[in-house]
């Protein structure tokens, strides 16, 4: 399983967008562990943060001007939240990249990491680290679909309920394009579910 991921990541030509302007620049790390039964790693994010607490998130940030480029900034920011050792990380490549609700650019980077790690999280940026079975996301078990307007049209994204941990948003977003990727999941964003309920047209 793990060389399809590798293979297909590699061979995959993700859709970047350029930054309009001024734009920040932003790169998340997407840690998947080496074995037979791949598992994708995640971060709940302090409850006391400015934006985006207590959400769920995988590893990242801004890009600082020394960093060198965009998996510069994932490998650092990783190594900051996590302890993630940027040694141990094999970096295959990049998904599509995506502009956050605060008008950040953001570029997710899939990395392989080691089956077992002891990450260190920074108690000031992320309250907690866990890992969910890749496999997990391909059954689209959603608990919710969330719509959203995004780059000039309707989004249908789910949210999951893993756990006590729920991955919404462009999380949800970064993971569905892997599954999709990775396993043809063949899950659908672009158009709501046979499930999906438009509760804007119940209100009186």
């Amino acid at each position: 399983m793990l060389d399809k991921i590798l293979q297909r990541v590699r061979d995959y030509s993700p859709h970047l967008l350029e930054p309009e302007g001024r734009m920040p620049e932003a790169a998340v790390l997407m840690p998947i562990t080496r074995g037979d039964s791949p598992e994708l790693v995640l971060t709940l994010r302090a409850s006391g943060l400015s934006t985006h607490g207590g959400e769920v998130a995988f590893p990242g940030g801004r890009r600082d001007p020394e960093d060198r480029d965009l998996i510069h900034t994932a490998l650092r920011e990783a190594e900051e939240e996590v302890g993630l050792a940027p040694g141990i990380v094999e970096v295959v490549g990049p998904l599509s990249s995506l502009v956050s609700l605060h008008g950040i650019h953001v570029t997710p980077y899939v990395g392989i990491v080691p089956d077992y790690v002891e990450y260190r999280p920074n108690d000031a940026e992320i309250a907690a680290v866990f890992s969910v079975p890749l496999d997990f996301f391909c059954q689209d078990a959603r608990e919710v679909t969330h719509r959203i307007d995004y780059q000039g049209g309707a989004w249908y994204v789910p949210s999951y309920r893993y756990g006590e941990y729920k991955i919404w948003g462009l999380t949800a977003i970064m993971i569905v394009e892997l599954v999709n990727l990775v396993y043809d999941a063949g899950i659908e964003m672009r158009r709501p579910p046979a499930s999906y309920i438009d509760l804007s047209k119940k209100r009186t």
